[in-house]
Parts: structure tokens; C-alpha cells; sequence
């Protein structure tokens, strides 16, 4: 297994079917079915190149199974805090300790770019990623953000954690 920054050789469309088969996967019935078949590589495969915004990948036996995004914070609320904006691994990888290090070498990469104060959002309804945050010691602050996501209002809760 390898954790490594995304470089300019990698294959954008598989790290983004990471995106669609984690979504597909760890929101079902969370966000409507009808909305997550429709999920296709190219949403995220642009946003993957964004400026601001860094990713890693993980790899086992040369494929791609997971990715991670961070960057300092999106919201001027937090200005001087790092966010981890995602954590994705394909499904079958679910389970067996790479999200634990996937999400350890993203928190030591905010770490680099000088950040000891981190958050991130999730779904309310997502009691599984709820509950590895918090195993892996992040709290939740209280604070929510209402969202819609294919036309189902949904909330998302703030978790922080603090280097």
C-alpha cells in the first residue's frame, strides 16, 4: 500500500470512479437513489486539478483505492484552520484500515502546510463516517450546514480536530 500526493500522470477518471462508487456506496439510502445512479467520473474529475486544493491517492497493488482532498479553510468563519474536504475509498476496501491511514496522512499533510485547528463536514445521516471521525478523535462542534443533494434536504455536521 502507498499514500502519496496526486501528480500530473495520475489517472484523473479512476481516482474520480473513487468518487462515484464510494458515493454510490456509503449513501445509499441517504441521498436519493435516482440521483446517485446518474453520478459520473467527469463530476470530479475537474475538480481534482482546482488551485488551493491538494489531494492524495492511496494505492494497493497499483490501483487506485482511495482519495483524499484538504485544503485551508473554504469558509472565512474558520479562516485559519485547514479542512479536509474529503475522504473516499472504493467500496470493497471499506473496513480494512486504510481510511484510518488515508485520514492519518492527511491530517500529517495539513500538519505540513501549518495547520493545527481542522475540520470537516458530514452528512448528518451517515452514522458510519460519523462514527470513524470520532473514533479517530475528532469532536463534533455543534455547528450544521443545511444542503440538498438531489432534491433530499440534508444536513451536514461539523467535526473538528485539533493537532
Amino acid at each position: 500500500m502507498e499514500i502519496r500526493q496526486l501528480i500530473n500522470s495520475d489517472d484523473l477518471y479512476s481516482i474520480a470512479k473513487i468518487y462515484v462508487e464510494s458515493w454510490q456506496f456509503a449513501y445509499k439510502g441517504i441521498i436519493p437513489q435516482d440521483y446517485l445512479q446518474k453520478l459520473r467520473p467527469d463530476m470530479w474529475s475537474e475538480n481534482l486539478k482546482k488551485s488551493g486544493i491538494h489531494s492524495l491517492v492511496i494505492m494497493e497493488k497499483g490501483r487506485y483505492i482511495g482519495t483524499a482532498s484538504y485544503s485551508s479553510s473554504r469558509t472565512k468563519e474558520f479562516a485559519d484552520w485547514g479542512e479536509i474536504i474529503s475522504i473516499y475509498l472504493l467500496p470493497d476496501y471499506i473496513g480494512k484500515g486504510h481510511g484510518k491511514k488515508l485520514l492519518a496522512a492527511t491530517l500529517t499533510e495539513l500538519e505540513k502546510l501549518g495547520y493545527h485547528d481542522i475540520f470537516l463536514w458530514v452528512l448528518e445521516e451517515n452514522t458510519r463516517a460519523r462514527a470513524f471521525y470520532e473514533k479517530s478523535g475528532f469532536i463534533c462542534s455543534g455547528k450544521a450546514l443545511d444542503d440538498n443533494i438531489g432534491g433530499k434536504k440534508l444536513r451536514e455536521i461539523q467535526y473538528c480536530y485539533h493537532l
